[in-house]
C-alpha cells in the first residue's frame, strides 16, 4: 500500500488497555497525518511515520499536534488496514501473534525488510481492518528469531 497522503479517522477500540500520551518533536521533512501510525527512530528519539525503515520503534497512533509542533500518540487498541499482499495479509490465525508495519496505516505478518513490530493483532473485523494494541508492548522478539 502507499503510506497517508492526509489525516484519517482511525477507529479507536474501547476495552481495559492502558491509555498513554506521549509527546515527540517530529524529524526533519517528516510528515505525519492525524489517524497514522508513529514511531520513533531509537537513534535520534524523534517522531516520524512508521514504515519499513531501520531503527523505528512504534508508539502509537496520532491523535493531533501541541501549539509547538510535536506530534500526540496514544497508545491503545485501533482498527489499521491489513496487507493485501498474500504473504503478509493476517488471517485468524495471527490473533494474538507481533504483526509488523508496512506503512503508517498497513499492517502485516513480516512487514519487509526491517520487519518492524507494531503490535499484537487482537481481532480481524468484518470489513478486513486489523485491531492492534500498538504502544503497550515490548516486543523482544525480531522477525528472526521468531522463525528460527
Amino acid at each position: 500500500m502507499t503510506a497517508l497522503s492526509n489525516a484519517r479517522n482511525t477507529t479507536e477500540i474501547l476495552c481495559h488497555t492502558q491509555k498513554l500520551h506521549r509527546t515527540r518533536t517530529i524529524r526533519d521533512g517528516a510528515k505525519i497525518y492525524t489517524g497514522s501510525i508513529v514511531a520513533i527512530s531509537s537513534a535520534t528519539n524523534k517522531a516520524e511515520p512508521a514504515a519499513d525503515a531501520a531503527n523505528l520503534i512504534v508508539i502509537g497512533r496520532a491523535e493531533g499536534f501541541t501549539a509547538d509542533g510535536r506530534v500526540i500518540a496514544k497508545s491503545g487498541v485501533f482498527k489499521f488496514d491489513n496487507a493485501t499482499d498474500t504473504d503478509e495479509k493476517l488471517t485468524a490465525a495471527d490473533i494474538n501473534k507481533t504483526v509488523y508495519v508496512i506503512d503508517d496505516h498497513t499492517l502485516g505478518k513480516v512487514g519487509g525488510t526491517n520487519h518492524i513490530p507494531a503490535g499484537v493483532l487482537r481481532e480481524i473485523d468484518a470489513d478486513s481492518q486489523v485491531v492492534v494494541e500498538i504502544g503497550n508492548h515490548v516486543i523482544a522478539e525480531t522477525k528472526t528469531q521468531a522463525t528460527a
